[in-house]
C-alpha cells in the first residue's frame, strides 16, 4: 500500500498536533477508569467496564489516525500567487447574487474549521475541485446537490 502524503497549512499541522496532545490526555484519563473499573468490578455488573474499554479503544483508533496524518504530512509552502493550490484564499465572486465571499482552500483534515472569517473548504469539495488550478478573472461552475452556482476568482492570496 502506498502512503500518500497528507498535505497541510502550518496551521492545521500546529491543530493536529494539539489534538492529538488532548487526546494523550484523554486515553491516560480512560485508562485510569479502566483500572478503577477493573478492580471494583463485579461479575453481575460489567455493562460500565464494556463501556469503558470500548472508549479506550475509539481514543486508541483516534491516536493512530492522528499519528498517522503527522507522519504523512508535508507542511504546504509557498504558491504561484496566481493559480489556486491548498493554502491559498481565495476571493470569489457569486455571479448571480452579486455577493463577494472568501475560502481557503485545505485539505480535507483541515476543512470545516473557521479561524476568523474565512471558513476552510476542502479541495475533495465541490467547491474546492472547481477552484484548484485556477487563476483571477476565471468562473467555475459548482454543483452542490440540485442547485449549481458560478462564481469568479476575483483575488487569489
Amino acid at each position: 500500500m502506498v502512503r500518500s502524503t497528507v498535505r497541510l497549512t502550518q496551521e492545521g499541522f500546529e491543530r493536529l498536533k494539539a489534538t492529538l496532545q488532548q487526546e494523550y490526555k484523554r486515553l491516560e484519563e480512560a485508562t485510569k477508569i479502566l483500572q478503577d473499573l477493573t478492580g471494583t468490578s463485579d461479575d453481575y455488573d460489567d455493562s460500565g467496564l464494556e463501556d469503558a474499554k470500548r472508549e479506550k479503544a475509539r481514543i486508541e483508533n483516534r491516536i493512530d489516525d492522528l499519528e498517522m496524518q503527522l507522519d504523512r504530512a508535508e507542511i504546504i509552502g509557498e504558491n504561484d500567487p496566481n493559480r489556486v493550490d491548498l493554502g491559498n484564499i481565495v476571493s470569489l465572486s457569486d455571479v448571480a447574487a452579486k455577493r463577494e465571499m472568501r475560502v481557503q482552500v485545505v485539505a480535507p483534515v483541515e476543512a470545516g474549521v473557521l479561524e476568523g472569517d474565512v471558513p476552510k473548504v476542502s479541495d475533495e469539495s465541490p467547491l474546492g475541485r472547481a477552484l484548484i488550478g485556477r487563476h483571477v478573472g476565471d468562473e467555475v461552475t459548482v454543483t452542490m446537490g440540485d442547485k449549481q452556482r458560478r462564481y469568479k476568482v476575483v483575488a487569489i492570496s
